[in-house]
C-alpha cells in the first residue's frame, strides 16, 4: 500500500522544485528513458531517513558545479510502484535499493549510487561522489 500522498508531498518537493521531472507511472519512465543520449541523474526517491539526511541534500548540492547532467528525473519508492518498478528495470544488474541514485550516459548506467552507499554517510560524501561521476561521464 503506498504512502499517503500528504505525507511524500515535501520530500517530492524538495527534488522537484529544484528541476527534477517527476515520473510517477512505468509509460512516463519509458518515454523517458527510450531513445534518450543525454547525461541523465534518476533518483528513487524515498521516506527514510538517509534519503532525508544524506541522500537530497547530497544529491541537491551536486548539481551546484557546472559539469552536471543534462537531465534530472525522480520516481518515489512506496508511493509511484509501477515508476518505480520501471525505473529499476533500466538499472539493472544493480539489485533494488531505495534511495538510490543512476547516472545514465547514452541509455546505460555509468555510475550507481546504492542506498548501502547513503547510509552512513554525510550530505557532502554523496555530493563528493555524485561530482566525480559528472566529472568523468558529463
Amino acid at each position: 500500500m503506498p504512502y499517503p500522498e500528504m505525507l511524500v508531498a515535501p520530500m517530492r518537493a524538495e527534488l522537484t522544485s529544484k528541476g527534477f521531472t517527476e515520473l510517477k507511472s512505468a509509460e512516463e519512465v519509458e518515454n523517458a528513458m527510450n531513445g534518450n543520449d543525454d547525461t541523465t541523474l534518476v533518483v528513487i526517491n524515498s521516506v527514510c531517513g538517509c534519503a532525508a539526511g544524506s541522500a537530497r541534500p547530497g544529491i541537491l548540492k551536486s548539481l551546484i558545479g557546472d559539469k552536471k547532467p543534462a537531465k534530472l528525473l525522480t520516481v518515489f519508492a512506496g508511493q509511484d510502484l509501477d515508476a518505480v518498478s520501471k525505473a529499476r528495470e533500466f538499472m539493472l544488474p544493480f539489485p533494488p535499493s531505495s534511495p538510490a541514485v543512476a547516472l545514465f550516459k547514452n541509455g546505460q548506467v555509468v555510475h550507481m549510487v546504492e542506498r548501502h552507499m547513503i547510509e552512513g554517510r554525510t550530505a557532502d560524501m554523496v555530493a563528493d561522489n555524485l561530482m566525480g561521476a559528472y566529472l568523468q561521464h558529463c
